[in-house]
């Protein structure tokens, strides 16, 4: 059995304007604009080079934007906030 694997839209399906300590997000797909918190912009960066599963995201954010904190379950729930509202796809 395989691990699932998650993947965002490319990177230009998506505009993203911060805003102090959020994001405002446009999803162009959609129509829908969100407001989001770090780490959720980074975790679309990274699942928009590439599906991923939840390790190998954790990984690539603990390397790339030296997030000391990371947590797998953590990383779960947003990653399932992100599937429910439609910027990230299970693949």
């Amino acid at each position: 059995m395989s691990a699932t694997r998650y993947r965002a839209p490319p990177a230009d399906a998506l505009l993203i304007h911060p805003l102090d300590d959020l994001y405002a997000l446009y999803h162009r797909a959609s129509g829908m604009t969100h407001l989001l918190a770090s780490p959720a912009p980074e975790l679309l960066e990274l699942l928009a080079e590439r599906a991923l599963t939840r390790d190998e995201l954790l990984r690539a954010l603990i390397e790339r934007f030296e997030v000391a904190d990371a947590d797998a379950d953590l990383l779960t729930a947003r990653l399932e906030e992100l599937v429910t509202v439609g910027l990230v796809h299970v693949t």
